[in-house]
């Protein structure tokens, strides 16, 4: 299981999440399913498939919010000076693209609730600037088979 650092607010908002649909969320759409079941003809009812497929992306929202808050770690990860790690926003230029990029290295879940784009440490650039100094160039390689050269430019603590 992968470790997943969330701050204090992240973590609050994704256990109220995981609240109001373990809760108000799911009566609700048990409420539309039985609502629907007596229109009747079961087959035909658009209402009630929507319904049962809200449903099931809600439990499945569930658990990946329980799984996640379960194995959450709270706070930010010990930073070592001049090395890229998670909480942390990342400047990486590529040098054959003649492009600059500025992102936060962290959980997707804070990818709603900030401006800045948030990539997974997991991910393929994520994975390689992670653990690396300031200033290191490095290749990685794409999700598409390409490789691209990239130079960290800096990296500093997020505060959200």
């Amino acid at each position: 299981m992968t470790e997943t650092w969330l701050t204090q607010e992240a973590f609050d908002r994704l256990k109220a999440e995981l609240e109001d649909r373990s809760g108000p969320l799911r009566e609700e759409i048990k409420d539309r399913i039985a609502a629907a079941r007596e229109e009747g003809d079961l087959k035909e009812n658009g209402g009630y498939h929507a319904a049962r497929e809200e449903q099931g992306k809600n439990e499945a929202r569930i658990r990946q919010l329980a799984t996640m808050l379960e194995s959450a770690i709270i706070g930010v990860p010990e930073i070592e000076e001049g090395k890229v790690s998670q909480g942390m926003i990342v400047t990486v230029n590529f040098p054959d693209l003649d492009d600059t990029e500025t992102f936060l290295l962290g959980s997707r879940e804070e990818a709603a609730h900030t401006a800045i784009d948030v990539y997974s440490p997991t991910s393929p650039l994520g994975a390689a600037v992670l653990g690396q100094d300031v200033g290191a160039e490095i290749s990685y390689e794409t999700p598409n088979g390409k490789s691209l050269k990239i130079k960290i430019i800096s990296a500093e603590l997020y505060v959200s």
